[in-house]
């Protein structure tokens, strides 16, 4: 099993990583390729740059945090349900609405598709603007606009 150490610390270019924050995750995902177009891809446009790379998996950082994909040969479903026990969805901050709605049309071609579309983009409650996006894989994520006061 590979370290998810990281490379070498070079000079830090983000803060320290503060007590207690989230220092990784990791996703066992059934097909590496999918997980690297869907979630790859997202997280790209979210900000996270590609951190590790190896057969089997994939990283990408943003800050001192990181998420590993892996396609490991231990796995025991071919599919990720997120109402078992374990991981239900991961949940981003994304900049405002309209960067939410531009990342929910060009999620499509990237192997996700809308949940709850006739709630969207309110699906979590009136006043909580978010996007419910599930991959081929059945792997959740939610994208929720940061408030901005000073807008409408």
């Amino acid at each position: 099993m590979p370290s998810h150490a990281g490379p070498a610390e070079g000079p830090r270019t983000t803060a320290p990583p503060t007590h207690g924050a989230l220092h990784h995750v990791e996703l066992w995902v059934p097909d590496l390729g999918r997980a690297v177009a869907s979630l790859g891809w997202l997280l790209e446009e979210l900000g996270h740059e590609p951190y590790q790379s190896w057969g089997a998996g994939r990283s990408w950082r943003l800050g001192p945090t990181y998420l590993v994909v892996e396609e490991s040969p231990a796995l025991t479903a071919d599919r990720h349900d997120r109402r078992r026990p374990g991981l239900n969805h991961l949940a981003f901050h994304v900049e405002d609405t309209a960067t939410v709605e531009k990342l929910t049309a060009d999620a499509a071609a990237h192997g996700w598709h809308l949940l709850f579309p006739e709630k969207h983009p309110y699906a979590g409650g009136e006043r909580h603007y978010a996007a419910y996006l599930e991959n081929d894989d059945g792997f959740e994520v939610e994208l929720v606009a940061i408030p901005h006061p000073d807008r409408t």
